[in-house]
Order: C-alpha cells, then structure tokens, then sequence
C-alpha cells in the first residue's frame, strides 16, 4: 500500500488539512511586502516606484553608514543646469532619494574600500507646490528597513518630518546635496 493511501485512510485526515491550511496561510503572512503600498500622509512610497534605475547624484558617509543620493530625470536637468543654487527653485515633479546601508570592508578588494552591507532605509523627497504648500512644496519620507522581517515601516505620521532640517538650505530651494562634479 502506498504511503498516500495510508494516509488518506487514516483518521488524521482533518489534522493534516488543518496544518497544510496553515502552512498556506503562514506562506502568504511570509511573502514580501509591497512597499509601493506605503504613505506619509499625502506623500506614497509608490510615487517613486522605479527608483533603483535612477541616476546617482552623490554619496555621502556618516559614521555609521554609507548613502547614495538618487534622482529622477526632472531633477537630474536640474542638477545638471547648476542647482541647488542661491535663489532658484527645482521644478515641480522633481523627486530625489536617498538609499542607507551600514557599511563593511571589502575583503577582497586589494585596497581598503568600505561597501553597503545591511539595508537601513530609503528616505525620499519629492516636489509638488499643490500637494504640499505648507513646505514650500516638498514632502520628506522616511521609511525604515527591517532585515529580519523583510520589512519597511515609514517614520512618522506626515511628510513633513524632514522640513525643519531642510529650512538650513532655504536658499538653495531646500535641498542639501550638490551635484559633484563628473
């Protein structure tokens, strides 16, 4: 008799539907979550979905981890025609992101050099005078990295968490980083 219909003739049927319905349920409470789902009031981590094929504006490293700042093609021109500058604005649209990691030596590389190790958060910005007027059109994001639950969780309750830091660069349209150059 094969082992199958052993247990299906077995008086167990119910307990084994019972734990294969739980490692079903279990399997979709462990799948990945969409972090595109995710919102700091009006500001939606989906408004920058495709932000790993945006372009590098800079890095940056601060005691504990190693940055890179990206950009979206609307602020990339910017960049590119001298901004942050004294006076002048970012279009509307404009959008930057920063991704933090903690960071490793590099074994193997023949010189010291640092590289990203664990995921920390992806922090975001984004200009829309319509959407966010009461700071001067941007929104700030932060949303945190969990690696042991694969997880991201925004920092706050509204997008405008980062505007007090920011009001120390008013003058260059309230944006930190300046584009190195290449």
């Amino acid at each position: 008799m094969s082992r199958i219909s052993t247990v299906l003739k077995s008086k167990n049927i119910p307990a084994i539907v019972i734990v294969l319905s739980l490692a079903v349920v279990g399997g979709m409470a462990l799948a990945a979550q969409d972090r595109y789902t995710l919102k700091l009031g009006k500001l939606s981590f989906a408004d920058f979905k495709g932000y790993e094929d945006w372009k590098d504006v800079a890095v940056s490293q601060t005691e504990t981890q190693l940055k890179v700042i990206l950009a979206n093609d609307v602020m990339m021109k910017a960049y590119r025609q001298g901004l942050p500058a004294d006076g002048k604005l970012f279009p509307e649209g404009s959008k930057i992101v920063k991704i933090e990691w903690s960071f490793k030596k590099n074994t193997v590389s023949p010189y010291f050099v640092q590289v990203p190790d664990t995921l920390k958060a992806v922090d975001v910005i984004e200009k829309d005078t319509k959407r966010f007027p009461d700071t001067h059109g941007w929104a700030y994001g932060d949303f945190n990295y969990d690696a042991a639950s694969d997880t991201f969780t925004p920092q706050g309750t509204d997008s405008n968490c980062g505007f007090a830091c920011h009001t120390t660069v008013a003058a260059k349209d309230y944006i930190f980083t300046q584009y190195p150059k290449r």
